[in-house]
């Protein structure tokens, strides 16, 4: 007998096929590979642009300027990098017989330390203006912002003249009576080239163009080594770095660097968008009926046959056994633990069987032959009936 039937006409199958399959492997597969690339992309932008120092001789990130001073050094310039006001006395007290340039690209001064700086025996670059240009450079101001890009010299500079155009911008500046006025921005400069006694003081409004991501482009080499390159020593003023945190200060996410994190997050949003797109609900649960309805007395014939096959009497004893005890326990008003002894005591009461053959038929041993199982399974019938109509 087979339970198995054909399908019927218009049926939907919806179990998954091998091309299903394959196309949504094919889809995971590619989702996945954007992720990656996802997450490469910006564990780079953030790695490139965090972690360096601006305009720092010494770094060799996008913002740094370890290619200006090569460089400088590669055309005969002492490049002195010094990490505070005290060590740039020093350097320009050396200086003091040749030349010297002390350039300022940190804007962290204060007007104390601005002050000492201004008496220093040097010529004075100071790269942004976020300086106090009163005391650093007098007579410049900031007039307003302007959009850094590529601008012509438009000046007499030799300086800005022989290098050409270049990334400048930032903000406009006021030029005092006198100076020299570069790379206008809405009809302001954004380079001046003052006297400050006798010091040369140049202020830029952005540095950019002495960065190592700028410094090929257009003569924006040429601009900051005529600018920093004027005399035989430069004296870098950079500040020194944070002091590192204790070891037992900073935890274990602290120590995760941020593209790290960008990227986990950008993992965690993607894997997130495909749950929620394969993880669709199909529909309601649709009932059907079953294409064949086997009869109870198939199920034990083809059970019997099975025991019968392997010789199994012991089991269909006990399932025998199991079966009667479980009909018949309601009917004497035991409980569903009652033991053995008051199992048989209640089936005597009830039928009158001599108590030994009611326990050997319940609780003996299993019968050695098919005949002895037929015996079995009659006279369990026959208690069966008995205790029903007592």
């Amino acid at each position: 007998m087979s339970l198995a039937a054909p399908p019927r006409e218009g049926s939907t199958s919806t179990s998954p096929t091998a091309r299903s399959l394959w196309r949504g492997g094919r889809g995971i597969l590619l989702i996945a590979l954007l992720v990656v690339a996802a997450a490469a992309v910006g564990v780079l932008l953030n790695g490139s642009s965090q972690g360096g120092r601006p305009l720092d001789p010494a770094d060799t990130s996008l913002s740094g300027a370890q290619g200006l001073a090569q460089l400088l050094r590669a055309r005969g310039v002492r490049v002195v990098r010094v990490t505070s006001v005290a060590e740039a006395r020093t350097a320009g007290l050396e200086a003091a017989g040749t030349g010297a340039t002390l350039l300022l690209g940190d804007p962290s001064f204060s007007r104390s330390e601005a002050r000492q700086l201004a008496a220093l025996p040097a010529d004075r670059l100071l790269v942004g203006v976020r300086f106090p240009l009163d005391v650093l450079a007098p007579g410049v101001a900031v007039r307003e912002d302007a959009r850094a890009r590529s601008r012509e010299p438009g000046c007499a500079l030799p300086a800005a003249a022989r290098a050409g155009s270049a990334y400048m911008g930032g903000v406009a500046l006021t030029a005092p009576s006198g100076a020299i006025g570069c790379y206008p921005a809405n009809g302001a400069p954004t380079l001046v080239r003052a006297q400050d006694g006798d010091r040369t003081v140049t202020v830029t409004g952005d540095g950019q163009f002495m960065t190592n991501l700028r410094l090929a482009e257009d003569g924006n080499a040429a601009l900051a080594m005529n600018l920093a390159g004027a005399r035989p020593m430069l004296i870098w003023l950079v500040r020194p770095e944070a002091a590192p945190e204790a070891a037992g200060g900073a935890s274990l996410y602290d120590l995760i660097p941020d593209g790290v994190k960008w990227a986990v997050a950008q993992v965690s949003l993607a894997v997130l968008l495909l749950a929620l797109w394969r993880g669709r609900r199909l529909g309601p649960v649709v009932a059907e009926r079953l294409p064949v309805v086997v009869r109870a007395a198939e199920t034990v014939e083809g059970r019997a046959r099975l025991y019968r096959a392997r010789r199994a009497r012991d089991r269909a004893a006990a399932a025998l056994r199991g079966g009667f005890t479980d009909r018949v326990t309601p009917r004497l008003g035991l409980p569903s633990a009652a033991g053995p002894d008051a199992t048989v005591q209640a089936i005597t009461e009830r039928t009158g069987q001599e108590a030994v053959r009611v326990s050997t038929a319940l609780y003996g041993p299993p019968p050695a032959d098919e005949t002895g199982l037929v015996a079995l399974a009659a006279f369990l019938d026959m208690l069966e009936r008995q205790v029903g109509e007592s």
